[in-house]
């Protein structure tokens, strides 16, 4: 490391022990917490005990005082106490401010940071293993992310550049490798091809490899961009990482300005940080949060009901009934494709079935073998012993089934006589990008000690074999529990408020699985009324109204999802209402042409009395219309009558406009053409007895092809009354290769696959679904 830190000028070795370290702002806290006088000569150590007392456990709970004080005594010896502050400081900010944050990961199994308020699980309550998070051999600080409402990150990041300075503080590097779409798309434009056959080339690449046989891509791109994959392509940002030193930063790490305003980055990634031992603090941020705040907000103003995020009615069985029919689009976590074929089968009832449920569908669990024994577990189609009784403290509480990296290290622990210091090396060599190496030099260690123990030998060889499948990835029962509370708060909101919810998920978009078409669609499935862009309503973010019910509000979309029409010009134009014409709008707000165009192609101005076509003729000719000109007077102003729009017409303009509809799915006006080929809708395809051959049409919505699978596509079809999910095996799809990987919609023949709950289509043919007509 002195090596390569050496490279840098001015740097020394030293530098390594100045970064450990930034000190706590004692009189910043004073000052943050009023009432809470810091007495002078307080050390860190002593203010952090003096805060965890503060906390959220009981004085008299003398099992949590005994875990609280064996992990302060090391947070102490460590020299860590300075660093807990830190992020309890930052904490502490994010609730002044009313940013809803959260900590998560490894952090979750600390009951320091349980009682700091840093995370909402109680690391005694679930018999986590602290040592996951931080023991006496592992080198530097441990690890605290911190999810935060993504609209709001950035404050919380200037933040600790006020607090702790630019010279001493800064974001962490990120180097972007050319991966195969990349690698195409700048080969191709670099020796020279037009834009439009740019992506078209790279459209033909995934994330996984280079085009097929069959792709129409040159030989010169195809050979460059083989030559670019995997090199270095430009430094990024990470996505949450920030370091802090006590000595100056640049001094420790060269440094430099961001693009974005009042940001230093260093040029360094996070290995090179966490080799050098710097404190780095992970701000990561999260958009199911944001939209679980917006969705508090819109249920408050609605309803007249004020919720926060783990007050919310505990185990509720209508919520649980929901998920159970993976009726969760939206749903965080929960609401992929494998999510939603593994909850029919799971049934979950209550919240460790959702911590359960976040980690199973993960690529450990699933290339240990552990997914399909423990549903068949849950569902007492086999015993639920585990092999040996020395495994039972680690795996009882998921049916003698490993899923958690915890239960790996307590496996180590009780099953070969590991401590738990050398069970935490076991956990980093399963973390690491060595880590079937790293996993399997312990080989030897573990199955000795399970020998000594009486395990036997082909017992012993499957725990070694699971423990090596964790290698590729297995979660942490910590950071599943913490996920789990979102999981559980996204479902109630869905349930029992679908319009302030969905509201929420398209005011935060970009975000989790699934497009605003889909959301909306689902909204309405779910008996939401959905109404569209008006300038005379509309505010620049979608918002509710009254509906047609007292306790039912309707969703109007809002000005920011018409395209070219961004924040600014959209509060510009909420500023001005309201309008009495589609020329006073024009002359006072001064937008161009094409946005004036997207707007009346999204039907925005039908509040004038205009079809969407006359307002499109009159919208190119009032474009730019001076604000001192006599109304009525631009030439061509009044447009002729013209034939209203078809309702399929209608639907794409919506698509094309705003990227959803609030009235209609583009597969309903096919569903005449669909009917008399004998399509089977979404919605009544769980009534189709097992084994039937049948044929589906819809919109693909999402095409996986996991690692894992052995080649499957997955695709996920969505008509207008609900998702199917169609399995091709590789002998179908790869045929139809252009088919399968491109088309926008699809008709799928298949038969009908049904177990324990759960409804699949395993495709036989495949053929292109035209849906704009």
């Amino acid at each position: 490391m002195a090596a390569r830190l050496a490279r840098y000028p001015g740097v020394r070795e030293a530098t390594v022990e100045l970064g450990r370290s930034c000190a706590f702002d004692f009189a910043a806290m004073e000052q943050a917490l009023p009432g809470f006088p810091v007495p002078e000569g307080e050390t860190e150590a002593g203010l952090l005990r003096t805060l965890v007392g503060r906390g959220r456990y009981r004085t008299d709970d003398e099992k949590a005082h005994r875990q609280l004080e064996l992990e302060l005594s090391v947070i102490e010896g460590r020299g860590l106490a300075g660093y807990f502050l830190i992020v309890h400081d930052l904490v502490e900010f994010c609730r002044r401010e009313d940013i809803w944050c959260q900590g998560r990961g490894s952090a979750a199994n600390s009951a320091v940071c349980y009682a700091l308020g840093i995370t909402s699980v109680d690391p005694l309550k679930y018999k986590l293993l602290f040592e996951r998070f931080l023991s006496t051999e592992r080198e530097g600080p441990p690890d605290i992310d911190l999810d935060i409402e993504h609209r709001r990150r950035e404050e919380v990041i200037q933040y600790v550049y006020r607090r702790y300075g630019r010279d001493h503080a800064a974001q962490v590097a990120n180097v972007i490798t050319y991966r195969p779409r990349l690698a195409l798309r700048d080969a191709a434009r670099v020796l020279g091809y037009p834009a439009g056959q740019v992506e078209a080339f790279a459209r033909q690449g995934d994330f996984r490899g280079m085009p097929g046989a069959d792709a129409v891509v040159p030989g010169d791109v195809l050979d460059l961009a083989g030559q670019l994959l995997g090199l270095p392509r430009h430094l990024g940002i990470h996505s949450g990482g920030m370091v802090l030193t006590e000595a100056p930063i640049g001094e420790v790490c060269p440094t430099e300005w961001a693009r974005m305003p009042g940001r230093s980055v260093l040029q360094w990634d996070k290995d090179s940080v966490a080799g050098a031992k710097l404190v780095k603090i992970d701000l990561l941020g999260l958009g199911m949060l944001s939209a679980l705040h917006d969705t508090c907000r819109l249920v408050e103003q609605h309803h007249g009901k004020r919720y926060a995020l783990h007050e919310l009615p505990k185990e509720d069985p209508a919520v649980y009934a929901m998920l159970c029919r993976a009726d969760t689009v939206g749903v965080f976590q929960v609401e992929s494709r494998a999510q939603m074929a593994t909850l029919p089968r799971l049934r979950p009832t209550e919240f460790y079935d959702l911590v359960v449920e976040v980690a199973l569908i993960r690529p450990g669990p699933i290339q240990g073998g552990s997914v399909h024994p423990y549903l068949r577990r849950r569902a007492k189609q086999e015993s639920a012993e585990c092999p040996h009784p020395l495994m039972e403290n680690a795996l009882g509480k998921t049916l003698g089934v490993p899923l958690f990296q915890e239960q790996m290290m307590q496996l180590a622990i009780d099953c070969a006589g590991f401590t738990p210091a050398e069970a935490d090396r076991l956990r980093q060599a399963m973390g690491s990008k060595r880590s079937l190496e790293r996993v399997a030099r312990l080989r030897e260690r573990l199955l000795a000690g399970m020998t000594e123990r009486g395990i036997p030998a082909e017992v012993a060889e499957d725990v070694y074999t699971k423990i090596e499948a964790f290698s590729s990835y297995g979660f942490p029962e910590s950071h599943a529990i913490s996920f789990a509370y979102l999981v559980y708060a996204s479902a109630w909101f869905k349930y029992h408020h679908p319009a302030a919810f969905t509201c929420a998920l398209l005011a935060n978009q970009p975000m989790g699985f699934y497009s605003p078409l889909s959301l909306v669609t689902d909204a309405r499935r779910h008996g939401v009324e959905v109404r569209g862009v008006d300038v005379n309503v509309s505010a620049a973010e979608p918002t509710l109204e009254p509906g047609p019910e007292q306790d039912s509000p309707a969703i109007r979309l809002g000005l920011t999802t018409v395209r070219g029409l961004g924040a600014p010009q959209a509060a510009a134009v909420v500023a001005g209402r309201p309008y009495e014409g589609l020329e006073d709008f024009a002359r006072r707000t001064g937008l161009a042409a094409p946005v004036l165009e997207a707007l009346a192609t999204a039907g925005a101005f039908d509040c004038f009395g205009l079809t969407r076509r006359q307002a499109l003729w009159s919208a190119g000719v009032l474009a730019g219309t001076d604000p001192d000109s006599i109304p009525g007077t631009a030439p061509g102003g009044q447009a002729p009558p013209l034939p209203a729009m078809t309702p399929v017409e209608q639907t794409i303009a919506d698509l094309w406009a705003t990227g959803t509809s609030a009235t209609s799915h583009p597969v309903q006006h096919l569903r005449g053409d669909l009917d008399h080929a004998g399509a089977v809708p979404a919605n009544e395809l769980g009534s189709v007895p097992h084994g039937t051959q049948v044929l589906v049409g819809g919109l693909v919505t999402h095409r996986q092809r996991p690692p894992t699978a052995g080649g499957v596509l997955f695709l996920s079809l969505e008509d207008e009354t609900g998702l199917i999910n169609v399995v091709c095996n590789r002998h179908v799809w790869e045929p139809q290769r252009r088919t399968a990987l491109d088309r926008a919609g699809l008709l799928v023949h298949g038969t009908v696959e049904r177990r324990h709950g759960a409804t699949n289509l395993v495709a036989t043919r495949l053929a292109p679904l035209r849906v704009a007509v």
